[in-house]
């Protein structure tokens, strides 16, 4: 599980290919699960708190670079 102190200091380019990674892995637990193979089904649950946290930041970077821009284009 990754912490949002830990991701916040990745690149914007370093949190796509996070949440990349993430989704892949979730795809496969989603596949173990359906084949019946899933060892630990917790892992499913954290890996889409994981995947929400990237997508927050991600989000909250696009926010304050959109704030920025209005700020010194004002």
């Amino acid at each position: 599980m990754a912490k949002a102190k830990d991701l916040r200091v990745l690149a914007d380019t370093e949190l796509q290919q996070k949440e990349l990674d993430l989704r892949e892995e979730l795809f496969n637990v989603r596949f173990q699960q359906t084949v019946g193979q899933l060892e630990n089904p917790v892992r499913k649950r954290l890996l889409r708190k994981d995947i929400a946290r990237v997508k927050t930041l991600k989000r909250e970077r696009a926010l304050s670079a959109n704030i920025a821009q209005a700020k010194t284009g004002a």
